[in-house]
């Protein structure tokens, strides 16, 4: 080994004779040799073998398919998914992407099987149960999502999609006892949860229980007071118990949050006109308009307040494209007929109006006696 350093050093001459190196060059080549012998064996210690790469490359293979399923490329991830199992067979996270393209793909069968692979390789693996839990709801099947749900929580007892959808299996099978206690657990392991805060107080709601649901949608409002939904249902409650003005406030803030909420301006639109304010309803009724063209209601309503305006054509106009959009819509026809046989004094358009709303069931026996006369 020595003779080899030197060699390539030039030093080493075989055979005998004087050397020709004096002491100071003796102890310099010396250190050089000791140089090249640790730098020799140290190289022999990282020498890298070609395979042991591959899983560097594999990830980088699973990471591009999981930024590819991201922007909604589901060719290219699902290839590049392949090619990090191919590279990596024994990558749960590999299988658990592909199983995700699967089922983004609207292929169940395939995406259980991957997720049950990702399963195989990593039986503690909460995203996956989670995901396979979601193809079986989708296909019906009740029983095996419950139980993947359960065993991811199990694995993860602080999981909170688990939870949430473990949750929303429960309403789906109107077990409105379970999904509250579930709800409750999960804000039990994350208080500030916002969709489980704002689904419990839904089912309060639902259930009757006035108190527990406004008692958590203000825990949800003080948590998040940017969150749009929140406002929307504390203004539906207050409405519903006369509370108008703090449901209006409601409206308005869920409306400052989210411009585009149409049921806000709505409901906000029905409280003004109750309250005398036409011109409020109005400019409330025209933004739903904005967002919503052809929401036949809203046009309806807007031909009330025209009407109550005495700004006739418009009204007319409100009306007609409310019918025309709805054609079942008996309410309508009954505003119209009366607009025509009052405003108009046009009795054969009234009677072709008050016909429809009593031929959708409509029922009112002043417009009966009308049309059972001919208007005379």
């Amino acid at each position: 080994m020595v003779a080899a350093v030197y060699s390539l050093l030039g030093w080493y001459r075989p055979g005998k004779g004087k050397s020709q190196l004096t002491m100071n060059q003796l102890l310099q080549h010396r250190a050089m040799v000791w140089v090249i012998l640790c730098l020799a064996v140290v190289a022999s210690f990282v020498t890298v073998p070609a395979g042991a790469e591959q899983p560097d490359v594999a990830q980088q293979h699973y990471e591009r398919g999981a930024a590819l399923l991201r922007k909604g490329d589901l060719a290219a991830a699902s290839e590049a998914a392949g090619k990090a199992i191919e590279l990596n067979p024994t990558s749960a996270e590999a299988h658990h992407l592909l199983g995700m393209i699967y089922f983004k793909e609207k292929k169940p069968v395939q995406a259980v099987d991957a997720f049950n692979q990702a399963l195989a390789l990593r039986p503690a693996y909460p995203d996956a149960l989670k995901d396979l839990a979601r193809v079986y709801r989708i296909q019906g099947k009740s029983a095996e999502a419950e139980q993947a749900l359960k065993r991811a929580i199990e694995t993860d007892p602080r999981h909170a999609d688990s939870y949430f959808d473990l949750a929303k299996l429960y309403e789906q099978r109107r077990d409105a006892a379970s999904a509250i206690k579930t709800y409750q657990a999960l804000l039990g392991a994350h208080p500030n949860h916002r969709d489980a805060l704002y689904s419990l107080a839904l089912l309060y709601e639902a259930q009757g229980d006035s108190r527990g649901a406004r008692e958590t949608v203000g825990r949800l409002l003080k948590f998040d007071p940017k969150y749009a939904d929140g406002w929307y249902l504390s203004g539906r409650m207050a409405e519903k118990d006369n509370v108008l003005a703090e449901a209006a406030d409601s409206y308005r803030k869920a409306i400052a949050v989210k411009p585009a909420f149409v049921d806000a301006h709505y409901n906000l639109a029905f409280i003004h006109r109750g309250q005398g304010r036409p011109v409020e309803a109005e400019r409330e009724f025209l933004e739903v308009l904005r967002y919503r063209p052809k929401y036949a209601e809203a046009h309806m309503n807007l031909g009330v307040i025209y009407t109550g305006l005495n700004r006739l054509d418009e009204a007319e106009q409100s009306y007609e494209r409310a019918v025309a959009l709805k054609p079942n819509y008996a309410e309508a026809h009954y505003n119209l007929g009366v607009f025509y046989e009052l405003h108009r004094k046009d009795l054969p358009k009234a009677l072709a109006h008050y016909h429809q709303y009593l031929n959708l069931g409509g029922r009112d026996d002043r417009v009966a006696r009308i049309v059972e006369s001919g208007g005379q």
